[in-house]
């Protein structure tokens, strides 16, 4: 399958998309078309459909994958795909790699690691409460995104974002060896775990009712609390993990009920500020040249980031810095 960066004008193509953004328009004589946005793992593409038949509401909708037929067109100095015919893709086929980027490290290097870190915990009922969490969840972790933008919005993010945590648990347990590795590991991979439910999925992630009424913490609060009811296991330990869950915003203000009360509480909402601050950042650099500053990072107080120069010489003079 042909990239659509890889599109060059005046070829046929018919291959899966993500329809992106789909608007109506009316043409000067009065007739309807659509205005779609085509979306693959490397872009998007401007297409129009001029004649729409019966049954195309349903097939060009935001959201949907779509078998496109069409031509590439070159439009005024920019390639445009003219829509001959569309058809829904089933689920079974859609690989959401192929329509969303994906995480910088591969999914299966990012499993194996993830399951490391579960083996590292030592505790058996922390372990077994950890386990009963993941194995009803684990299909959506491993290929949703971590939010549906700011920070790790991408396949498989959710999967990086608790692997890059679990690095700087293991440095922080090796630099405070005060704190409890067992409930800093298994906070870490059950603090974002109801993310799976509280957004639509990997290729479209928008909040689901259930992830509006209730939110991901909630969730997984109660994910916690009724996997360790079917285990049996009562005390302190699901106290804890749940906690863990409820205060890793750190502040009311910032979602969670409560505040963190233990160490382990407390490193892990500094930890996963720092993974989402420093992804939403690169993120912000990726196309901003050296020497420049991004626009401005809503997530990050509607502050602009400068892009250092490699050669570490001086400031271009020329240029508004």
């Amino acid at each position: 399958m042909k990239l659509i960066k890889e599109f060059v004008a005046d070829e046929k193509i018919e291959q899966n998309f993500l329809i992106s953004n789909v608007t109506r328009g009316i043409t000067t004589k009065g007739s309807s078309y659509y205005n779609v946005v085509l979306q693959d793992s490397s872009g998007t593409i401007d297409a129009k459909k001029w004649e729409i038949n019966e049954g195309d509401e349903l097939i060009f909708q935001s959201g949907n994958i779509v078998k496109v037929s069409g031509d590439v067109l070159n439009y005024r100095g920019s390639l445009q795909v003219r829509i001959g015919g569309g058809k829904l893709v089933e689920d079974k086929d859609i690989d959401p790699t192929h329509f969303v980027k994906s995480a910088p490290i591969k999914k299966s290097e990012l499993e194996k690691e993830f399951f490391d870190y579960i083996r590292a915990i030592e505790d058996e009922d922390v372990r077994a409460i950890v386990e009963e969490v993941i194995k009803d969840n684990f299909i959506s972790f491993s290929i949703y995104p971590a939010a549906s933008k700011n920070h790790h919005d991408y396949a498989s993010g959710l999967m990086h974002h608790t692997v890059s945590m679990l690095r700087l648990a293991k440095a922080m347990v090796e630099l405070y060896p005060g704190l409890d590795k067992d409930y800093l590991y298994a906070g870490v991979i059950l603090h974002d775990v109801g993310k799976t439910i509280e957004l639509s999925g990997p290729i479209v992630a928008r909040y689901t009712t259930p992830g509006k009424l209730l939110g991901h913490i909630s969730i997984t609060q109660a994910q916690i609390k009724q996997a360790a009811d079917r285990l049996g296991i009562g005390g302190e330990i699901p106290v804890i993990l749940q906690h863990l869950v409820l205060s890793h915003h750190g502040k009311m203000e910032f979602g969670s009920p409560v505040p963190p009360l233990t160490k382990e509480a407390e490193i892990l909402s500094f930890i996963d500020n720092i993974d989402s601050r420093m992804n939403a950042i690169d993120k912000a650099l990726e196309d901003v040249k050296e020497g420049e500053f991004t626009n401005r990072i809503f997530a990050l107080e509607d502050r602009t980031f400068y892009k250092p120069l490699k050669n570490k010489g001086k400031f271009n003079e020329n240029k508004d810095n």
